[in-house]
């Protein structure tokens, strides 16, 4: 018997997951991008990690053959960011916060950590691709707290001296773009 799909996306909803931007170049070197919530470490030998995108994405193409892809996550302060980047819209790029890296990639500058990969493999799964990135770089602020999106909205993270502030109340769908 099958899951119930409105149970299943009830279900998945309940689990806390970071959010970040995926950027990679098409062919002709024009950025393009998606809000994330499935980016996950797969392994430190090599170094791993791995990144879902939907189909229907706009986007899907570019990701679909681009040979690399970096990872900007998200500050708990950027849920305008995260929303714009999880619409079908033309220039999510627009507003100047983008910088380019050493290797070339398009990150969002402040991001609380940015991961860049090389594409190591792709695999179809459902209604998605996964793309497993070997980690080629990776840069960590010191300061910042990661968004957090549970139950179809930001959620504030609470640190552990008891500081929470409170949650945008705000949802952004995954993967879209």
């Amino acid at each position: 018997m099958a899951a119930d799909q409105g149970m299943l996306r009830d279900a998945m909803a309940r689990v806390p997951a970071g959010v970040a931007l995926v950027t990679a170049h098409d062919r002709g070197g024009v950025p393009h991008g998606f809000t994330a919530s499935s980016f996950v470490s797969v392994s430190m030998e090599p170094p791993l990690a791995l990144v879902c995108l939907a189909r229907t994405a706009n986007s899907f193409p570019v990701f679909d053959s681009c040979g690399e892809f970096a990872v900007s996550v998200l500050r708990e302060d950027h849920t305008d960011l995260a929303m714009r980047f999880a619409r079908k819209s033309a220039d999510k790029f627009a507003g100047g916060e983008f910088v380019r890296t050493a290797r070339g990639a398009t990150v969002l500058d402040g991001a609380v950590a940015v991961v860049e990969c090389t594409v190591h493999e792709r695999y179809p799964a459902g209604d998605h691709i996964i793309l497993l990135g070997e980690v080629q770089s990776v840069h960590v602020e010191e300061k910042g707290v990661p968004a957090v999106y549970v139950d179809r909205q930001f959620a504030a993270l609470c640190s552990a001296a008891g500081a929470c502030p409170s949650a945008t109340g705000r949802g952004v769908p995954a993967h879209a773009g």
